[in-house]
């Protein structure tokens, strides 16, 4: 291997999965490997749905092994969730998960307090109820809280297990719903009139600064070499994902499938305005000061969900069947907080078609294409308000994560927004993750540069509109009645 090749340790976390992924990056290459993929199963227990927080970590350790010498670790994660530390650093219990009940009707004490409309103009996020800020309220009394001197995001906490050192990093802390995402540091007003102690918080950390040297202990137990710095990455999954668009120029939408969709726009500042509120977009932090514009669908939750009722059959015999039902003979809202507690899928999607007057789908086929177009139309929607609410035009939708393997879904797009989608990459999460690393230690230049390195290096799938969007139009009329 050339010596300008160095590789990095991707560890990318997902709400059902984690993996290590290994890249080795030069000036002009980018290849990405997996090393290890483990699970990642909640646990329902006596006092709520919790994460496997300690499986996890044995699962990075082993993916750690698998992957051999590197030259640097990163971490991401999904959003929101936490763990708390004792005055000793220790865990305190195992952190909850998102989809946990504790925050229900919490908005609404939160509202009273800081109204949404405030709330909104001073951190620029949306309103889900599982946001940190709910989840901290929720947790007020609770002697955890009360003992805790220390909070860590779940991709912090990894990385000061890793390295026993602690910090905040700044993307994923964008969606805590307690950053101002004009100054990119914390909304200390909504925290003081909340109640809420950023004290807990560790020190904010930027997207390529460093985040430690891997403990003793951890070189011990994978069989690495020290030093290995831990570098912080987009810690958020969707801030690495969007730094792998492999978009040029700044006229595109993104949309980052998977368990989730997050569909919208990169921005140089957000929109604070009451009509974006109004919308449930979101502002994010990302890379090198960009805000990313979005608003949250439910993505390929849905499908999971019925795939696994239906007793896991072939998923590609599955799309194909899909593929052949009629297009648009009944849709759903695929933002719809309905959809998002697991269980009993297939009957909850056709008991939302019957109460809107729909045809009700019967098989697993029509299920499936009306999981789809569902997830089309809302895809149109978001871009659409997104450039409207922004004043950006966009003539192109890029589509990164695990939904690219999946053609239908990615044609659909395009002829429900009226325009190219360009599929790639899958794994654009670690390779975002991989390609901060890189840049930190100087292998690539800036945003664009990053950018230009994955649409030369990465292969993509480039799908045109077919037809008109009437219908899709139409198909959306059927919902919000206008």
């Amino acid at each position: 291997m050339s010596a300008a090749v160095k590789s990095y340790a991707a560890v990318d976390l997902g709400a059902s999965s984690g993996r290590v992924m290994v890249g080795r990056v030069g000036p002009d290459s980018l290849e990405l490997a997996e090393a290890h993929r483990f699970p990642n199963r909640p646990v329902r227990l006596p006092e709520g749905l919790r994460w496997d927080v300690l499986g996890l970590y044995a699962g990075v350790l082993d993916g750690l092994r698998a992957a051999g010498q590197v030259d640097s670790v990163g971490i991401d994660s999904w959003a929101v969730d936490y763990g708390l530390l004792d005055a000793d650093g220790a865990l305190l219990g195992n952190p909850v998960h998102y989809r946990d009940p504790r925050t229900e009707g919490v908005a609404e004490k939160v509202w009273a307090t800081v109204p949404a409309e405030e709330l909104y103009a001073a951190t620029g996020l949306q309103y889900a109820p599982f946001n940190t800020l709910y989840q901290l309220t929720a947790a007020r009394s609770t002697a955890q809280l009360g003992e805790a001197r220390r909070l860590l995001l779940m991709p912090d906490l990894l990385t000061y297990w890793l390295t026993g050192e602690q910090g905040t990093e700044l993307t994923n802390a964008s969606t805590t719903q307690l950053i101002d995402p004009r100054t990119r540091d914390w909304a200390h007003d909504v925290a003081s009139r909340l109640g809420i102690d950023l004290d807990l918080f560790a020190p904010l950390r930027q997207p390529g600064d460093p985040a430690g040297l891997l403990r003793g202990e951890v070189l011990e137990e994978t069989g690495l070499a020290g030093p290995v710095p831990v570098t912080a990455v987009g810690s958020h999954d969707t801030a690495s994902a969007v730094a792998a668009v492999p978009a040029s120029g700044e006229r595109f939408a993104y949309i980052c499938t998977g368990t989730w969709s997050l569909a919208g726009l990169e921005l140089d500042t957000p929109v604070l305005t009451e009509e974006s509120r109004a919308a449930n977009f979101t502002n994010e932090l990302g890379l090198d000061g960009t805000v990313r514009y979005l608003r949250n669908i439910m993505g390929l939750w849905l499908l999971q969900e019925c795939v696994r009722a239906w007793g896991d059959p072939d998923l590609g015999a599955l799309l194909l069947e899909a593929s052949k039902a009629p297009a648009l003979r009944s849709v759903v809202d695929a933002g719809d907080a309905a959809f998002l507690a697991p269980g009993r899928m297939p009957e909850r999607i056709a008991e939302a078609c019957r109460l809107s007057g729909q045809p009700v789908p019967g098989s697993p086929a029509e299920v499936t294409r009306c999981i789809l177009d569902s997830l089309a139309l809302a895809h149109r929607k978001a871009v659409q308000d997104a450039q409207r609410l922004a004043g950006h035009a966009v003539d192109v939708v890029h589509v990164v994560g695990g939904g690219t393997r999946n053609a239908l879904l990615c044609q659909l797009t395009a002829d429900a927004c009226g325009l190219p989608v360009v599929a790639g990459p899958t794994e654009a999460a670690a390779l975002g993750n991989v390609l901060v690393q890189a840049r930190a230690h100087g292998l690539v230049g800036d945003l664009a540069g990053m950018r230009r390195l994955l649409v030369n290096t990465q292969p993509l799938t480039r799908y045109e509109p077919r037809g008109g969007t009437e219908r899709w139009r139409a198909a959306q009329a059927r919902l919000t009645g206008d």
